[in-house]
């Protein structure tokens, strides 16, 4: 993602880092070579923002209703599967978040944007993509912020211990009170973590913050979440963006309706240095009945970078069929969706010296994929062809999905 594509390329990898590459003949030196053949390789794809929690998931929850109902259903699965008590439940979490790995692994992703409720890094332990978990931290009642605030700082140092990269994410604006938020930023602030938080998902999210009613107050008064006697200080998102971006590195999660809202939108761009936006376009469309704002973000200067959610919301973890998603809806090109899927999706996460593009002593994260045929045209164009397949993942020049041959 640094220059043209290369044809009939080579590319040399010692101690699991990029030596050198061109094209032509390959360097004699090579200790052992590995003709890919007709194959495309780029670099290692990068999911900014998922909940694998939820990966054990045959297909997405009923979205109608919209995000209300949908929250609704995706505690009920939550419940449901830790209806176990103690480790029984923890288990099935470790399991569900392995699950996602594989399959993102086997998807040409070796980084991701984790969001996790629960502290469990033997999860994200082993060969697999990269993970940057963001523990998350959401409650509307004052009592309940010094809890919970030490419950995040606890996962924090579990991940720490692990040798696990974290951040911190105060939920969305509906579910995290000022007091709350202001604890989990300043946190972040001290152990100088990346930040992230859903933002501007939804009209119900806009009529709760603005008039204090609509389907989110009710979804939260069913929960028990809405103290009747001190409602919570809710924050506004413009608010919200101009404190995260105190952190070293902040992300805006969907901002699908972020063309509402003129205040929010001005101070994302004059924090542009410091802030970008994560897109889930299936998700969106699946929750909102529609796609990113891809131009209005553009155009303000905004990094965007792609995700997938999660399997509550979309039919598998694939960054592939989301630039898909975008590119066959005319809202970018393919060199733009494969950018927010590598550079930009690394910078967001504060991983962009060490992921998203191809650069001698970078880490050979690679994801290596055949197309059905020769590419006649735009090779990145075969690249988000559905009939290209992956054909080999690889992180620090180790396989990690597929085969190099056959």
């Amino acid at each position: 993602m640094i220059g043209p594509p290369l044809e009939h390329a080579w590319l040399v990898i010692e101690r699991g880092l990029i030596a050198a590459f061109g094209r032509g003949p390959p360097p004699h030196s090579a200790a052992e070579v590995c003709d890919l053949g007709d194959a495309i390789v780029l670099p290692g794809l990068v999911n900014a923002h998922t909940h694998l929690e939820f990966s054990e998931l045959a297909m997405p929850l009923d979205a109608a209703g919209g995000l209300p109902a949908w929250i609704g259903r995706v505690l009920a699965a939550r419940r449901a599967r830790e209806t176990g008590t103690g480790e029984d439940g923890a288990a099935r979490t470790v399991a569900a978040i392995r699950h996602g790995l594989a399959e993102s692994a086997a998807g040409s992703v070796t980084t991701i944007g984790e969001i996790a409720t629960m502290s469990a890094p033997r999860a994200y332990a082993g060969p697999g993509p990269a993970v940057r978990v963001f523990c998350e931290g959401l409650g509307l009642r004052a009592a309940a912020s010094d809890v919970v605030a030490r419950q995040v700082v606890a996962n924090l140092d579990r991940l720490a211990a692990a040798g696990i990269a974290s951040g911190i994410s105060p939920h969305a604006p509906y579910s995290v009170a000022a007091p709350l938020g202001r604890r989990l930023l300043a946190e972040a602030g001290h152990r100088r973590l990346p930040v992230a938080m859903h933002l501007l998902e939804s009209e119900a999210e806009a009529e709760l913050l603005t008039h204090g009613t609509g389907p989110l107050r009710q979804l939260l008064e069913e929960l028990g979440a809405w103290d009747f006697s001190a409602p919570p200080a809710l924050l506004p998102p413009a608010e919200w963006i101009g404190r995260l971006a105190r952190a070293p590195r902040g992300i805006l999660v969907h901002a699908t309706h972020i063309d509402r809202d003129a205040a929010a939108l001005a101070r994302l761009a004059r924090h542009r240095d410091r802030l970008a936006v994560v897109v889930c376009p299936r998700t969106t469309r699946a929750i909102s009945g529609t796609l990113p704002p891809l131009a209005l973000l553009r155009a303000a200067g905004i990094r965007v970078a792609v995700g997938t959610d999660s399997r509550a919301s979309n039919p598998d973890l694939s960054v592939l069929a989301e630039c898909r998603t975008l590119v066959d809806a005319g809202l970018t090109s393919p060199e733009e969706a494969l950018c927010m899927a590598t550079v930009h999706g690394a910078w967001a996460l504060g991983f962009d010296h060490r992921a998203g593009r191809l650069a001698p002593g970078r880490p050979a994260d690679l994801a290596i994929l055949r197309p059905a045929t020769a590419p006649s045209g735009d090779p990145l164009a075969a690249v988000l062809d559905p009939a290209t397949v992956v054909a080999a993942t690889l992180r620090r020049g180790r396989v990690i999905a597929g085969r190099l041959a056959g």
